[in-house]
């Protein structure tokens, strides 16, 4: 099972949700808003912040369907311009249903 975080600019969010929702056994996902910046120069000034406000997307998926999702969230999430996002693929080792007490390596 694998984790795919991804950071997208939030007008793109109802578009991918509805390119997520078409992909079979989608496992579903968390939204969150969130603020940062990467390396890009930082311009200082008065009333200057760096920080671009996002949309973090959380995925926990079989790892049979990551390849699909990160492909399908980097082609609907790309604007074609600088600071369109980040997308990023990461091991999980164990998961668990709170409600049902079942645990396991492949719980997505």
């Amino acid at each position: 099972m694998k984790e795919i975080r991804a950071y997208i600019q939030p007008f793109m969010l109802s578009k991918l949700t509805q390119t997520l929702l078409e992909i079979p056994h989608f496992p579903g996902m968390s939204v969150s808003d969130c603020e940062g910046f990467g390396s890009e120069k930082i311009i200082e000034g008065q009333d200057y912040t760096p920080f671009m406000p996002k949309k973090r997307i959380e995925i926990f998926a079989r790892d049979e369907l990551v390849s699909t999702i990160f492909n399908a969230i980097m082609t609907v999430a790309n604007t074609h311009q600088h600071g369109a996002g980040k997308v990023y693929v990461i091991n999980v080792d164990e998961g668990g249903h709170i409600s049902t007490g079942e645990r396991g390596s492949n719980l997505a």
